[in-house]
């Protein structure tokens, strides 16, 4: 593959059903469907007071996370901004913890006291959900600067969106991501619309995919509604960083159906350009289609995990309500670690 500052790969195209097997594309279609379904679930209990503060749901974008983490090994880490609950999922956090965060209670993550936001595991390889634009991208190339220090082989991924592409620090981190050859894969979600405003009117450049051309990061624009074409880029942009090739730059064109946050009634676009997006490039859709129509898996085979999915959000939304909330003791644990000099 070429690299240097040209190096742009154009994949708008469908990635074809011999690049997956079964089992794996069985796998990435039950994952999202646990994130779309955990997400709906997310928004009827905003909807009903039971989760205060910003909201941003993951909807429509599925296929970005689930097909990025399968390119993952254990130990390579995830960093991304303030719509994370996806990124969590696909992590493997447990839903009940996830919900049981967003609702404040003693149950979640962060024991009720980061909300959607602003919740971690260690465990899973996840730093955070950042309510910050574009801050999170700085922490990911230090997540890479250790990695590299270390010499442990493992990859850290940087998910921002479009408009946080904008951001200063997201241009110096990649900066220092080149000069110093980290195993960091910056992952921009491109879902068109920064808050309200369209990427057309907010970048001159309509190729993201680009911006780190001036620093030798080589970069792809990748169908972010297409799972297959998601793993088939991630695992090349992965094994180019564990390889010591340095740092590398995906595009995932995709798009959310929900506003930017719930508080959003999203007046800037139509329905109709939503309800064409739902009807013709809808991730879980076009996995089911291709698992049925090219791997033989029927509709009682989706129908057995239709019902496990439905069954752990719900679990999760019952978990969260019954958890109770933190204590006030809470407010003095997690802020301060002593440590030696």
């Amino acid at each position: 593959m070429a690299q240097g500052t040209d190096t742009a790969i154009k994949r708008r195209g469908k990635a074809t059903p011999p690049a997956a097997n079964q089992a794996s594309l069985f796998r990435a279609y039950r994952d999202m469907l646990l994130i779309r379904r955990f997400e709906e679930k997310a928004g009827q209990l905003y909807g009903m007071g039971l989760i205060g503060g910003f909201c941003h749901l993951y909807i429509g974008q599925e296929a970005v996370v689930v097909g990025m983490q399968m390119s993952l090994q254990p130990g390579d880490q995830v960093i991304t901004s303030y719509r994370d609950h996806g990124h969590m999922l696909a992590t493997g956090m447990e839903a009940r913890g996830v919900m049981a965060e967003l609702t404040g209670r003693i149950g979640g993550y962060s024991k009720g006291k980061g909300g959607s936001m602003h919740m971690f595991s260690r465990e899973k390889g996840f730093y955070g959900g950042h309510g910050i634009v574009g801050a999170q991208v700085s922490l990911g190339a230090g997540l890479a600067f250790a990695n590299m220090y270390r010499a442990d082989g493992h990859v850290a991924l940087a998910y921002f969106g479009e408009g946080a592409s904008s951001q200063g620090q997201v241009f110096e981190s990649m900066n220092l991501a080149a000069l110093f050859k980290l195993p960091c894969v910056f992952v921009i979600e491109n879902n068109k619309y920064g808050m309200g405003t369209s990427v057309e009117r907010a970048s001159a450049s309509l190729d993201l995919s680009k911006n780190g051309s001036p620093w030798g990061i080589p970069g792809e624009q990748v169908n972010g509604m297409d799972v297959l074409a998601v793993h088939e880029a991630g695992e090349r942009a992965v094994a180019h960083c564990r390889a010591g090739l340095g740092p590398y730059l995906l595009e995932m064109k995709t798009y959310r159906y929900r506003g930017h946050s719930m508080s959003d009634p999203a007046k800037y676009r139509t329905r109709e350009e939503v309800q064409k997006m739902r009807e013709q490039s809808d991730c879980i859709e076009t996995a089911r289609k291709l698992l049925m129509e090219s791997h033989g898996v029927t509709e009682a085979d989706l129908k057995v995990i239709d019902d496990e999915v439905k069954a752990i959000v719900t679990d999760a939304a019952e978990f969260a309500q019954a958890s109770p909330e933190p204590d006030e003791s809470e407010l003095w644990t997690d802020i301060l670690i002593e440590g030696t000099r």
